[in-house]
């Protein structure tokens, strides 16, 4: 499958930052890392592999980008206030950086599923949740969608807008309720097996329900654990079969 490297210079992040494309045509997955950092992870432990058909065949693009985990909620040497910050920064990114760049790239507006694992899956779904006018669906695998479990203590104005189980309970407003209500694909998935939490799935799940937001919530058996070769099952499927 095609791949390109690209490096440009992040205003947001305020650092040069590394994309990895994977494809030519089709509409565009924008893939976060699950714990590290790197824009390489997913393809380096198999994930782009397990979806290289769809690739080939022109099915969907896959934008595979860096976080700043150990920049933010991963770093012990960072005030609280300056880990919620550069968060707030990474959100910018996304939405004023990473967004032009994937339509620049696709020759125009293309749909945007975002996907995730882990800690992957929380920046997806909250990408999803904040700005569902830009992105067509997410595909959010074994995550916690609560910033607490990061934040540990530490709560301000910025883990609140950050964190689906705070925010969109509390969600009223018509204008991004309806978009919310009119997309079609939503899916929240879980193992049960060895460190999986099925239910920061459930409980995301029955927050939806209970705005009316479509959504589907998939829980596998305890054979699928909090890893690569759970998540190299689940994205494909959801991939060929959900669009």
């Amino acid at each position: 499958m095609q791949k390109e490297i690209h490096s440009q210079w992040s205003t947001h992040l305020e650092k040069d930052i590394e994309i990895a494309v994977y494809g030519r045509y089709g509409y565009a997955i924008l893939l976060f890392p699950t714990f590290t950092d790197e824009e390489l992870e997913c393809e380096k432990f198999g994930l782009l592999e397990s979806i290289s058909t769809g690739i080939k065949k022109g099915k969907y693009k896959v934008f595979s980008i860096p976080s700043v985990n150990f920049e933010s909620w991963l770093n012990d040497k960072k005030s609280p206030q300056d880990k919620s910050y550069r968060h707030f920064q990474y959100n910018n990114f996304i939405i004023e950086e990473m967004v032009p760049f994937i339509f620049g790239e696709c020759g125009g507006p293309v749909p945007i599923i975002t996907c995730g694992a882990s800690i992957g899956a929380y920046h997806a779904a909250n990408s999803y949740f904040r700005r569902p006018d830009i992105f067509y669906g997410m595909i959010a695998m074994s995550g916690t969608y609560n910033i607490e479990h990061l934040a540990h203590g530490f709560f301000d104005e910025n883990c609140y807008f950050n964190s689906p189980v705070h925010y969109l309970p509390n969600l009223t407003d018509s204008y991004w309720l309806s978009f919310l209500a009119n997309k079609k694909h939503c899916y929240i998935l879980s193992g049960t097996g060895e460190n999986e939490f099925p239910e920061n799935s459930t409980h995301i799940s029955s927050i939806l329900k209970s705005k009316g937001i479509p959504h589907e919530l998939d829980i596998w058996g305890p054979e699928w654990d909090h890893n690569w070769d759970t998540w190299k099952a689940m994205l494909p499927k959801y991939l060929d079969e959900k669009f």
